[in-house]
């Protein structure tokens, strides 16, 4: 079964800050500001006075009860900055078979503790006796035409994940590094060197040792509330 529409609604991009705000403008004229669920620097992401689409949640407990979901980039592309949903787009589209590499295990599990380092791990796929940990990072980084970057600043963390999905392999295991691509105009990924050399050093060693790495790009269309995973893209490494 296809992910039910989302509740979006359009708006215009003014500023982020505090790393966690955005103002947003709306059709009315009304200003108000949003949550910015993204931890990076959403380079490129930030065009001011452009498009944008925002979802509100119906807790009444939250400050900001409305959350920056998709915004326009350079050349007129959607992004999705929203890095809680990456996990959402993954799980769907494994359960929906269209991520064929993670296809034919029995249970899933999310945010499991693993690891020396104790990191939770975004997903465990598992069989019986196999187990396969997966690490979803999003993707909204475009450079140059088609060309998806990750990371958008410097990640310790992310080499962190690394690292413990090396280990993964090494205690028998499989590990899976996946990008959810959430920028219509990213034709494939590879790592931000220049922006971070030790993440794809990281990276291309954990590919040595045997770690996979699988990257999918969405279809955004805000306007009739669809952000999904379906096609695989190249990951150049």
């Amino acid at each position: 079964m296809p992910a039910p529409a989302l509740s979006l609604h359009p708006a215009t991009l003014l500023r982020r800050y505090k790393r966690f705000l955005a103002d947003i403008g709306l059709p009315n004229g009304e200003i108000i500001t949003t949550h910015c669920p993204n931890t990076g620097s959403m380079k490129n992401c930030l065009l001011a006075d452009s498009p944008c689409w925002y979802s509100t949640s119906r807790v009444a407990t939250r400050k900001y009860p409305h959350t920056l979901e998709v915004v326009t980039t350079p050349g007129s592309f959607w992004a999705g900055i929203n890095t809680v949903r990456a996990n959402v787009l993954v799980e769907s589209a494994i359960q929906q078979g269209i991520i064929t590499e993670l296809a034919g295990y029995a249970m899933l599990r999310r945010e499991v503790v693993y690891g020396q380092e104790k990191s939770r791990i975004d997903f465990l796929l598992e069989n019986d006796d196999e187990r396969c940990y997966v690490e979803v990072k999003n993707v909204t980084f475009m450079e140059s035409e088609g060309q998806g970057l990750f990371p958008d600043a410097v990640s310790e963390r992310g080499s962190k994940h690394l690292r413990e999905l090396i280990q993964m392999v090494h205690d028998g295991h499989r590990a899976v590094l996946f990008f959810c691509v959430q920028h219509t105009g990213i034709e494939w990924v590879e790592p931000a060197d220049a922006i971070d050399p030790v993440y794809g050093k990281t990276l291309r060693m954990a590919i040595a040792a045997g770690v996979e790495v699988i990257a999918y790009g969405a279809e955004i269309k805000p306007e009739l509330g669809v952000i999904a995973l379906r096609k695989k893209l190249p990951v150049k490494i």
